[in-house]
């Protein structure tokens, strides 16, 4: 393991103690090599990227921007302006689409968890219709379809622009593996009371029309924990999932995008979950509290301060391989005293091999008053004594 500082003063490292040993079980992972055009995966406790092919470019989602169709019409039922057993009348437009329905009649009133679940479940095209219309500021799927837009980019999705409710091929209608991956995850923390719909696997609206009737969610059932959440597929976006998969404490969520066949996205995603859980664990790397380096004070009661994490740090880190994990200290210094405990100083920045950098805040351990006027004045004198030898150079 190496660890290095930056800044005007070096942090004196105490990293090949407890942190070093800890860190030394790191070793990076293989990297997965999907047949996905397009792919992101999350390891949710933690905020891992564990895998990002061609993530931030907005390509057409097909049915799993339903996605955000459901998210809307959650928040329209937690905020009352929709309830589950409210029917909503089915228009012409909603009956009108095709591929993937729930055979809906115009004139006929539906209930909204009816409504839901064939969304969820049997990926009905005109039950998102039928919602977009009840939710649309103007209406209209398309008003509905320019609200969705608005309320995507205030959750911070960058790459996400809907011109329908439900995925139907249409120019302009894109978002990024990573927006689908930010969007199942807020679905999961902020909607656990309807989440477990997404792990039905079937779904009987009319006994008369079965043709549609099962989840095409092709990991649901596998024994690997996977719990959701959409499926996609046009001819123009390939063969799409939006999954998310629990094991112990541990959540994955991923996206895959652009697989030729049904079966290469059911092989993929079983795969992508499989090595997300087996090539990664979880593990306390550090403690709250836990000195792991010591900044310079200028003109302190004390010399120097100790660097502590505020919070126990966890981090998701490679189970196989060999290799080394890099560690540095980062803070301006020497620091100036007053400082108080618990105030932030510095930052610890881990690079285990194959994954992101994690940035961990490093507060003060303890207080450190100003120095008397004796040590400041011999602080002073050494200083410019030190500069008579050094010259300009061996100025701060």
């Amino acid at each position: 393991m190496r660890t290095m500082t930056t800044g005007a003063r070096r942090a004196p490292s105490l990293l090949s103690g407890l942190f070093a040993m800890m860190l030394a079980l790191a070793l990076p992972a293989q990297a997965f090599e999907t047949r996905a055009s397009s792919a992101f995966v999350l390891d949710q406790g933690t905020g891992t990227v564990l895998l990002n092919k061609n993530a931030d470019v907005p390509l057409p989602p097909a049915s799993m921007s339903k996605l955000m169709t459901l998210y809307v019409a959650f928040e329209a039922i937690r905020d009352g302006r929709l309830r589950m057993d409210e029917e909503l009348p089915v228009s012409q437009h909603a009956m009108d689409y095709g591929g993937s329905t729930m055979f809906l009649r115009a004139g006929e009133r539906v209930s909204v968890e009816d409504l839901v679940r064939g969304i969820i479940v049997l990926s009905g095209n005109d039950a998102c219709a039928v919602i977009a219309e009840a939710l649309s500021p103007d209406g209209t799927e398309r008003g509905f379809a320019r609200f969705m837009t608005q309320r995507a980019a205030q959750m911070g999705m960058t790459h996400s622009t809907f011109k329908n409710s439900n995925g139907w091929p249409e120019d302009g209608h894109r978002m990024s593996m990573r927006d689908l991956a930010l969007l199942a995850n807020r679905l999961i923390l902020d909607f656990p009371e309807f989440y477990p719909m997404f792990a039905e696997r079937e779904f009987l609206f009319d006994p008369n029309e079965s043709q549609n009737r099962y989840n095409r969610n092709p990991i649901l059932g596998l024994g690997i924990g996977a719990d959701g959440l959409k499926t996609g597929h046009t001819q123009e976006a390939g063969y799409g999932l939006v999954g998310s998969a629990k094991q112990g404490d541990r959540r994955v969520i991923f996206v895959v995008s652009g697989l030729q066949t049904e079966r290469a996205r059911a092989e993929e995603s079983e795969a992508i979950v499989n090595w997300a859980f087996r090539q990664f664990a979880e593990k306390e790397v550090l403690k709250a509290g836990t000195r792991v380096a010591t900044a310079d004070i200028w003109m302190g009661d004390a010399k120097e301060v100790g660097l502590v994490p505020f919070e126990d740090l966890n981090m998701l880190l490679p189970v196989l391989g060999d290799g080394t994990v890099e560690a540095e200290i980062v803070y301006e210094g020497p620091l100036s005293a007053p400082i108080t405990r618990g105030d932030p100083l510095a930052a610890l920045v881990i690079r285990p091999d194959g994954l992101p950098e994690q940035t961990i805040p490093l507060v003060a351990e303890s207080d450190v008053g100003h120095a008397g006027f004796v040590q400041r004045v011999s602080t002073v004198g050494q200083l410019l004594l030190k500069n008579l030898r050094e010259g300009p150079e061996g100025a701060f």
